[in-house]
């Protein structure tokens, strides 16, 4: 706790409350005691006495209870010897500040003429400032802060850097639907001045509310909020503990404080720390870093006036949702099972036909700027229709509460975030990934930049409980996206070693993933230690952090029950789990076998394993060969032989990760009954590989498992099987 921030609270207190006490003496002397007293229009007492301390003042003379009140709460300014090193006395002299407003803006509507002007929006006169809010107002307005379309306020107390800098601050306020309640002036200016000048509309329409130029016009916004809790938050007048986390809880507000911040502001700052509102400031005056009344820091500064609102929505821990995603096309649930045929595709990218990633990542706080959307490479305007472009996406996020689990959890979600916009299809995962926007979007005028706009909105919406800011970083040149890809898939490798370690044996609990029925109705994924998702960006660490920032969302826990068949893994309540989120299409589901009801199919899936009978073994084919394979399809083929959630024995999709499990389709014999695979799959599984068939006991199995190089038929794998010693050989007939 500063000294001097202390110092200057304090005897910022001291002034008001001398003010008050001054100006209550000469209203005496000039109406009397019995003088009603009141704020036009409203049915209440003033709010914060009545809110705080139950007091039902109508009469100036009952003023002189709250100035006592306000003098008690009062402590010596601090000297060496005096000053102590937390936060109460400050708090204290805080309220003694609000209750010293209170009395000189009672005071002023004795006034003639009133210095505020009694109406809903400001009048085209010199006289603008509205003062407090009547009952219709409070009634037409509370009610926003209690629904969420008002998501909190901005308390802003004097003079911007300039006129520009005031509209610019204004407007973003607006954009995030924020109240901006203007007091204070600077040397007789304030920002609703400047945005007067700059001819802003202001008003409560329009959500910019100037509630006085005097310092103790700020006692509007807090007596706004204490009324929304008396209001809508069920709270007793008096009961100010209950006032206090109301609003530190429910009304999410903040000050920002422009110009110079003398004694007299410093006390509104220590103020409003009561009821746990922040101040961010861009002048550099003594923090108060350290938590405790407020959700994280108390006084933030110095803050560039272009980083304020940003920083102070951080720091207040305001979660905002965007309402409307601003895209020029169509966007919701209904488009996510669009498809976009070749001949009304524009722009496609990835899909074997080029390369293409997506990577979350988490940043420190000020290693993010939120909303930034930055396109490096050709945008869609910069090319003809029927272009193939590389597509590297790079989303940053930061927040108090991310975590580096949570990372493939907000990856995986981009599936469905960029799949619901009309007129682009998304498929895959990781760097797997596969693209379309029609010739339609981009009539209508949608960009590879839009991508971003949906992937800030989106992660905001979903989730706000553990992010702050968001910036995407979208690459569409090669040599920047085959950089930055190898940057994410190492970070894709650490994530799968992390669950390593665990059995499925250890666990009674796995975990479900639904995120693909939007083009698979009926299927489901069970994640276990040892069995990660088709997509691969899920194992089961990732499922239980997924469920833990969603409990309602598609990564369920699914308790196995009793076991059925341990070879083939089957439990009786993954069955049960199974079969009712299928819509009741799957009645078992064996997470080890190939031949016996193997797991359903999406479309997501990573690689596709298929019985090749005459040569006792299985294939496996990733999403990036696109060439034939011994089964006679291709890998698009087969894909639209065994996706959309169907269970056909002989074929499953599965993850690369999963070759090198030791469960994979242990029921037919394990990786021992893999014949061929890509070149390419081979080589990037070889370290995990290898060390998996030397625990078989078979160290030399990749080079005697074929790929496209000495096999492209089954005939040609089978030769090349009895050329190496291939151990299915010995093995007992698959299709038995």
């Amino acid at each position: 706790m500063s000294k001097l921030i202390a110092t200057r609270a304090i005897r910022g207190a001291h002034k008001l409350v001398a003010r008050a006490e001054k100006e209550l003496q000469d209203a005496l002397n000039k109406y009397g005691p019995d003088k009603k007293v009141e704020f036009p229009n409203t049915g209440y007492y003033l709010p914060i006495s009545h809110g705080m301390l139950g007091m039902n003042i109508t009469r100036l003379g009952e003023l002189k209870a709250l100035l006592k009140e306000a003098q008690k709460l009062l402590h010596p300014i601090p000297t060496e010897k005096l000053w102590v090193p937390y936060l109460g006395h400050t708090l204290d002299c805080g309220m003694a500040t609000l209750f010293a407003d209170e009395i000189i803006e009672a005071i002023k509507y004795l006034q003639e003429p009133l210095p505020y002007v009694v109406a809903e929006n400001c009048p085209d006169e010199d006289n603008f400032w509205l003062g407090a809010a009547d009952d219709v107002i409070m009634r037409k307005r509370g009610i926003e802060f209690v629904d969420g379309s008002a998501p909190g306020f901005a308390a802003c107390v004097g003079t911007c850097p300039s006129k520009e800098v005031a509209v610019k601050i204004a407007r973003e306020l607006q954009e995030k639907n924020l109240y901006v309640f203007m007091s204070a002036a600077n040397n007789g200016k304030s920002m609703a001045d400047q945005l007067r000048e700059s001819g802003v509309q202001m008003g409560w329409e329009t959500r910019l509310v100037p509630f006085g130029s005097d310092v103790t016009a700020t006692i509007h916004a807090l007596g706004f909020a204490t009324r929304a809790a008396l209001s809508f938050g069920g709270v007793k007048p008096g009961d100010f503990a209950r006032n206090l986390k109301y609003n530190k809880n429910r009304i999410f507000a903040f000050v920002l404080a422009f110009g110079e911040v003398d004694d007299e502001k410093h006390a509104q700052a220590a103020g409003a720390i009561n009821y746990g509102f922040p101040t961010i400031s861009e002048r550099d005056i003594d923090k108060i870093l350290p938590t405790g009344v407020c959700t994280y820091e108390h006084v933030v500064s110095p803050v560039a006036p272009d980083q304020m609102i940003t920083k102070a929505i951080e720091v207040r821990g305001l979660k905002l949702h965007i309402t409307k995603i601003p895209i020029p096309v169509s966007y919701g649930p209904a488009f996510e099972g669009e498809r976009i045929r070749g001949e009304d595709t524009y722009l496609e990218m990835g899909g074997q036909k080029t390369t293409a990633f997506e990577f979350v990542t988490t940043k420190g706080v000020n290693e993010v700027t939120d909303g930034k959307i930055e396109v490096i490479g050709p945008e869609i305007t910069d090319i003809k229709e029927g272009t193939q472009l590389p597509l590297g996406i790079v989303a940053e996020v930061s927040g108090r509460k991310m975590q580096e689990d949570f990372e493939p959890i907000l990856e995986r979600r981009l599936h469905n975030f960029l799949n619901e916009p009309q007129g682009v299809f998304h498929m895959g995962q990781r760097d797997s990934i596969w693209m379309r926007i029609s010739k339609e979007a981009k009539s209508k005028g949608f960009k590879i930049a839009h991508l971003g706009t949906i992937i800030h909105a989106q992660f905001h919406n979903e989730f706000a409980s553990i992010l702050d800011k968001v910036q995407v970083r979208i690459y569409t040149k090669q040599e920047d996206v085959s950089r930055e890809r190898e940057v994410a898939r190492k970070v894709y490798h650490k994530r799968d070693e992390r669950v390593g370690s665990m059995t499925d044996e250890v666990s009674d609990t796995y975990y479900s993933c639904t995120l693909c029925q939007s083009f698979a109705p009926t299927h489901v994924c069970v994640i276990s230690p040892e069995r990660t998702g088709l997509c691969g960006s899920y194992n089961w660490f990732t499922c239980k952090a997924a469920f833990e920032i969603n409990p309602r969302g598609p990564n369920q826990p699914v308790q196995k029950g009793d076991t059925i068949n341990a070879s083939r893994g089957q439990w009786k309540g993954v069955n049960d789990f199974v079969y009712q989120v299928s819509r009741k299409a799957i009645s078992a589901m064996s997470a080890y076998s190939i031949m016996n009801e193997p797991m359903t199919s999406c479309g997501c899936f990573e690689c596709i394993a298929a019985v090749l009978p005459a040569a006792n073994g299985v294939m496996s084919v990733n999403r990036e060969f696109s060439g034939m394979t011994p089964s006679g399809m291709k890998f698009s083929t087969l894909a639209g032989t065994i996706g959309g959630g169907q269970q056909l024995p002989g074929f499953v999709g599965h993850s690369k990760r999963y070759i090198v499990s030791k469960k994979f389709i242990v029921a037919e014999g394990g990786i021992k009954r893999l014949v061929w695979m890509p070149k390419t799959l081979k080589e990037e599984i070889k370290e995990l590989f290898n060390k998996r068939s030397k625990d078989e006991g078979v160290p030399d199995l990749l080079d005697m498992i074929a790929d496209e190089t000495v096999a492209t038929t089954e005939e040609e794998v089978i030769a090349h099987l009895q050329k190496t010693g291939h151990p299915t050989l010995s093995m007992p007939p698959i299709m038995g």
